[in-house]
């Protein structure tokens, strides 16, 4: 199976290596179908990053076909703010907000990952740590996506998250968490990471494909 969606990656608006306009590109020569570029932002730099890669995604689908897409990551948000954050995030264009969840490589405030999850202004949670089997099932409540991980570090916990979220019917979605060209996902890669997460191959075109797909729905039903 061959990997044409990627929802979670970084430019050089934040801690990536490339520009958005490079990133589009060199995801479109790899065979992606859509991205989602998901900077790291906080009130501080919000209304800015959404304004800014809005024209080079504008600009590559319009010129390449790529459907390229000005995400967020909300990152280090304090926990009781990611509500209000991520609803001020969706009144500025951004039509998808992820949440930089609970992962066990970073200093993120615990409870992140269950005030993401109980937001309805959130859309995918990445990185979740060691999610617990309550939060796992609020996810499936509230319709939000787990993130299954190719970054290293943040990938140690992978296997608990396909294990908890499977175990409740949670949906499932591989990402690069690219920052570099060398993190660009190329064919076959996602269908490793999800494998080596533990999701069975009858799962995998649900994760893969289907998954993506929804999520890409979701923007048409709320435009």
């Amino acid at each position: 199976m061959v990997l044409t969606f990627d929802f979670h990656t970084h430019t050089f608006f934040s801690d990536g290596e490339l520009s958005p306009i490079e990133l589009i590109r060199r995801a479109h020569v790899a065979g992606y179908r859509a991205i989602g570029i998901t900077d790291h932002v906080s009130l501080a730099n919000m209304e800015h990053m959404i304004r800014e890669i809005s024209l080079d995604c504008a600009l590559a689908e319009k010129h390449w076909g790529i459907k390229a897409l000005p995400w967020v990551e909300l990152t280090h948000t304090p926990a009781a703010a990611i509500g209000e954050c991520a609803k001020l995030a969706k009144s500025l264009g951004a039509r998808i907000v992820v949440v930089h969840g609970e992962t066990p490589v970073e200093p993120v405030e615990q409870g992140t990952n269950r005030a993401a999850l109980m937001s309805s202004y959130v859309d995918i949670l990445a990185h979740p740590g060691f999610i617990t089997t309550e939060e796992a099932q609020i996810a499936v409540v509230n319709d939000i996506y787990l993130e299954i991980t190719a970054r290293g570090g943040h990938s140690l916990t992978n296997g608990h998250v396909a294990k908890v979220g499977l175990a409740v019917g949670a949906k499932l979605i591989v990402n690069s968490d690219a920052h570099s060209p060398d993190n660009i996902m190329g064919a076959g890669f996602a269908a490793k990471v999800a494998q080596g997460a533990g999701i069975p191959l009858e799962a995998l075109e649900s994760v893969l494909l289907n998954h993506p797909l929804e999520l890409l729905k979701r923007l048409e039903t709320h435009s």
